[in-house]
């Protein structure tokens, strides 16, 4: 099996899996009970967030447990928007945003607030004079995506901070859920207020999540019935998940300082197969994309007939995000791309992980290549 569906999700690592198991026989108990095996479970949950807060370099009290990167985003963008509307309805995001975020958007528009959504260029990016100019004094939250989950492309958060921090009553939310492990993004030092994680895309388990929220910054929570997670996220939180997922930053933080030049060659090894394949055109940019994500797109292939032929060859991969795969179409954030009805119809992702090996990358390159040739005689014929 060759598995190129990481921006999908992860398979979790060994050592989380074997925590999970461990923390779920041993510490089920409810840590908001008052009996003894509740505080046990309580003492684990706030040895997690300790954990978790001193990999981000962060504040414990900064670090909110979610069910991952859907309800954090949603948390983030509509929590701050309902907690402060009355300063402003006027929000800023990008029109290449991941769904979570982007129909969050949606949803507020409906509720009477107004949306700026930033366009890109040909590689995904916004322009900071576009952000800049879109600036208004009833300004309350700009939402960025920091690497776009279909392209790579990763945007100037850095950049966007420094702007912001001119604005210090404009809210900075970032998307970090493809970002994390593979990207750097330095919370304190870029002004970012809120910060949005998911742990089943760094090889921990799905249903878990972090959403970073700066001390200071007051959200509207979007649930009622508990006092957990500083009021901010009410419900039982998953122990086991949240302490299995503090292994998964651990370990995946760790391959990013370990392994940077070896998934750099498994991309540039793809890139190459795929710039020599016949109408293969390839929709990551050359520049400022993260090691992990090539997109492309195959002339006059439908990329649901490609994929299926993959996996009946044992490699894997997708076509846009996991949320948005089954809807079928063009992508979205290729046509914000500006590239194309054909070529936004038949895009293809490949994701790749630290363990992901050339030999892998060589091996995925000759069935493919194989596979569209085989549909082009099909074509021909």
């Amino acid at each position: 099996m060759i598995y190129l569906d990481n921006s999908a999700t992860t398979k979790p690592y060994k050592e989380v899996l074997d925590t999970f198991v461990t923390v779920s026989e041993k510490y089920f108990a409810n840590p908001s009970s008052l009996h003894s095996k509740g505080g046990e479970a309580e003492n684990l949950l706030s040895q997690a967030r300790k954990s978790i807060a001193q990999l981000l370099e962060v504040a414990p009290s900064e670090v909110i447990f979610t069910s991952g990167g859907t309800e954090g985003n949603n948390i983030a963008i509509k929590g701050i928007a309902f907690q402060h509307q009355n300063r402003g309805k006027h929000l800023i995001t990008t029109s290449v945003e991941h769904a979570s975020a982007y129909e969050s958007f949606q949803y507020l528009e409906k509720q009477g607030f107004n949306v700026t959504y930033l366009p890109v260029n040909t590689e995904g990016m916004i322009s900071l004079e576009d952000l800049e100019g879109a600036i208004r004094p009833e300004t309350i939250l700009v939402s960025v995506i920091h690497v776009n989950n279909e392209t790579g492309t990763i945007q100037p958060v850095k950049e966007i901070g420094n702007i912001l921090k001119k604005h210090p009553k404009i809210f900075f939310h970032v998307d970090n859920v493809q970002g994390i492990g593979k990207v750097p993004l330095p919370l304190k030092d870029w002004g970012i207020d809120l910060c949005t994680i998911s742990a089943h895309k760094i090889h921990g388990l799905k249903g878990n999540g972090v959403l970073f929220v700066k001390n200071g910054v007051t959200l509207s929570s979007l649930f009622t019935g508990g006092e957990q997670e500083l009021k901010k996220r009410a419900g039982t939180e998953n122990v086991a998940g949240i302490v299995a997922m503090a292994k998964a930053l651990r370990l995946i933080l760790q391959e990013m300082n370990e392994m940077k030049e070896k998934i750099l060659a498994v991309k540039r090894l793809f890139l190459e197969g795929l710039e020599d394949m016949e109408d293969v055109e390839i929709n990551t940019p050359e520049d400022y994309t993260a090691p992990h994500i090539i997109n492309f797109s195959v002339k006059g292939v439908k990329p649901e007939v490609l994929i299926h032929s993959l996996d009946k060859r044992d490699v894997y991969v997708s076509t846009r995000s996991a949320c948005s795969s089954k809807q079928g179409g063009a992508s979205r954030i290729l046509l914000e791309m500006g590239l194309g009805e054909k070529r936004a119809s038949t895009a293809i992702r490949i994701s790749i992980s630290y363990a992901t090996t050339l030999e892998e990358a060589g091996h995925a390159l000759r069935i493919l290549k194989e596979e569209i040739l085989n549909f082009k005689k099909v074509m021909r014929s």
